[in-house]
């Protein structure tokens, strides 16, 4: 039986850190993968984080099974973060269960919305990768379009051509902030106006939350989701504490859930906790149980907020220095002064991107997505001349 699979492709991002750790220049430079980086290129662990597993070490008296809700503490303890207010749960309205990571959160809520009966979801491309994977795995139709506008805005026209054009089975999957692959996210206002046609249209918000404080502030990043949750009836946001806690391969998330009321809530939920039990069991413990520590501790929680801080001000910093680059041949960089979070894309072809990697050292996505904060003021210039090298 097993010798009628097909050979899959190799992973495009997988392919690329194998060829960046082999080649041997000094000066080479990593834009593929998708971490956070410091000025000297490291991914170190939070400070917070190091601190709350000291006391998870020190004080966790088992390492029995959770259910497939995973630690409620966790999810509960990110809530007033993520959707703000004095009573972030909406008097029962909201609730959550803990997932693997933030692709576990997506996979799970396509999969709680299909068995609602979303049969299509609505999403903006490019998009991450993996959404459309994951649609097509659980068997929901993907209907897209365009994301970005000709001035590198986001195209909220076409947004809305797509909304009003739905369907009453149909969900619409929306980046919370700092878009991936783009950069490009909506404007408050133009949040307001998508909530305006998802009240309209009835169609099922999905928002993906996985960069939050790593764009213009955790409030700020956090707009879109709340504006969601605080005017419509339903909505799943799917969140993500690898990047914005540094838990990448702990891979630490949560599928929070909004309907009509606390008991449909409930109800959403169980359907949620039976899909996770068939998929997953119960998620990983350890980074979810630091996060909670560290949130449940104020010095923590100030030490986590000061260090999203720093590193939303270095990507910011380099985003600057980029857009202020006037010798980058064809490639114009100054759009990406105006986008957010670590992700840009640039408009080369293969063979330039080709050549970057070749003639330069410089590893990035074949589609033109760069990792933004793999850049640093060190090696800005080098990047900058190469674009202009092989984009004339």
């Amino acid at each position: 039986m097993l010798n009628n699979l097909a050979q899959q492709p190799a992973d495009a991002l997988l392919a690329l850190i194998k060829l960046y750790d082999a080649d041997p220049r000094a000066d080479k430079i990593d834009l593929g993968v998708g971490v956070y980086r410091t000025a000297d290129g490291g991914t170190p662990v939070f400070a917070c984080i190091k601190a709350a597993e000291q006391k998870l070490v020190d004080e966790q008296p088992t390492k029995a099974y959770l259910g497939p809700e995973g630690d409620m503490g966790f999810v509960h303890a990110l809530m007033p973060h993520v959707f703000g207010g004095e009573d972030p749960s909406l008097g029962g309205r909201i609730d959550g269960m803990q997932t693997p990571g933030g692709t576990g959160a997506v996979r799970l809520a396509i999969a709680v919305a299909k068995r609602a009966g979303v049969t299509r979801v609505i999403m903006g491309t490019p998009s991450w990768p993996n959404h459309a994977q994951i649609m097509d795995d659980c068997g929901v139709e993907l209907v897209s379009f365009p994301h970005a506008a000709a001035d590198g805005s986001a195209n909220l026209d076409a947004l809305e051509a797509a909304l009003k054009a739905a369907g009453p089975s149909d969900a619409v999957l929306l980046h919370g902030c700092c878009h991936n692959p783009t950069g490009i996210d909506y404007t408050p206002e133009q949040w307001d106006r998508i909530v305006d046609l998802l009240a309209e249209t009835g169609v099922l918000p999905i928002v993906d939350l996985a960069y939050q404080g790593l764009g213009a502030g955790m409030d700020e990043d956090a707009y879109g989701a709340r504006a969601v949750v605080a005017r419509l009836p339903e909505a799943l946001v799917a969140y993500s504490c690898d990047k914005n806690f540094g838990l990448y391969r702990d891979r630490v998330g949560a599928l929070y859930v909004l309907t009509a009321s606390a008991d449909e809530t409930v109800k959403a939920l169980s359907n949620g906790h039976t899909l996770a039990r068939a998929s997953w069991s119960m998620p990983p413990d350890h980074g979810a149980a630091a996060v909670r520590l560290a949130l449940a501790d104020p010095d923590l929680t100030k030490m986590w907020l000061d260090e999203l801080t720093s590193m939303r001000a270095r990507i910011n910093q380099v985003r600057q220095k980029l857009a202020a680059s006037s010798n980058a041949g064809a490639v114009n960089l100054t759009p990406l002064g105006r986008q957010q979070g670590m992700f840009a894309m640039l408009p080369l072809s293969k063979e330039q991107i080709q050549a970057l990697r070749d003639d330069h050292g410089i590893y990035m996505a074949g589609s033109g997505r760069i990792n933004v904060a793999g850049l640093t003021m060190d090696n800005i210039d080098k990047f900058v001349g190469a674009l202009a090298a092989v984009s004339g």
